[in-house]
């Protein structure tokens, strides 16, 4: 743990020995139903706490999450973001959405191993929960660090984004071509880029993006469009 521990330091983030002991478990359970399921291509323990925990917390790179209280995390797969927010963040309230069913199952299973509060693992399409008043419009912070690209992402996303408030797409190194075609869309949907940080993993060439975009009014009513319309023909 100690290089993660170094690196979540040059973040400024100090970690207590209980939230040190839940990475560690998260891990564990991580491996244990990866051996069954299909989690993550990545297993090993120190590239996990590179490539998927550090990853994840580099967030506060562009975020103050001291002023963030409720977060989506949408298409959270294995649980990143949210699960290490979590973790590293106890005051969030966040919601974890996934459209698999059994990702879902693992998520609830480590949530209530690691004893976290202020956490729930939902499943269903983002399409279709953020129609719902519960969820639309109601989060502080809205994540991601699904693969989609940046125009049918921030139709998923900016939904669920208080107006005000800010969606995060988790991105690799280059992006300036899809920052482009996703404008249009992005303003569409109440939002604008606010700015984009840039940044290497610790210890490594592996080449990230945050993309921090604003949301400043509501967002129409037709948007997000029915299921799988905005990855088969995203907003141009």
């Amino acid at each position: 743990m100690t290089k993660f521990l170094e690196n979540c330091e040059k973040m400024n983030l100090t970690l207590s020995t209980e939230q040190q002991q839940q990475f560690v478990r998260y891990y564990e359970l991580l491996v244990e139903w990866n051996s069954f399921m299909n989690l993550t291509g990545i297993t090993d323990f120190q590239e996990v706490l590179q490539k998927h925990f550090e990853d994840s917390l580099a967030l506060v790179r562009g975020v103050d999450l001291s002023a963030v209280t409720s977060v989506m995390d949408v298409g959270t797969g294995a649980g990143f973001p949210g699960l290490p927010l979590k973790i590293a963040f106890p005051h969030l309230k966040i919601v974890l959405l996934d459209s698999l069913g059994k990702r879902v199952k693992f998520l609830n299973h480590v949530i209530e191993e690691l004893q976290l509060d202020n956490i729930t693992a939902i499943h269903g399409r983002a399409e279709d929960f953020a129609k719902e008043a519960e969820y639309r419009e109601r989060f502080d912070l809205v994540v991601s660090r699904a693969v989609a690209n940046l125009s049918s992402l921030s139709e998923y996303c900016i939904p669920y984004t208080k107006v005000n408030g800010i969606f995060v797409s988790y991105k690799s190194g280059k992006i300036e071509e899809e920052l482009e075609q996703a404008k249009k869309a992005i303003f569409l949907l109440g939002g604008k880029l606010d700015h984009t940080v840039k940044f290497q993993l610790e210890g490594s060439d592996i080449e990230r993006s945050l993309v921090i975009i604003k949301k400043h009014e509501k967002t129409a009513k037709k948007y997000p469009r029915k299921a799988g319309m905005p990855s088969r023909e995203p907003l141009s």
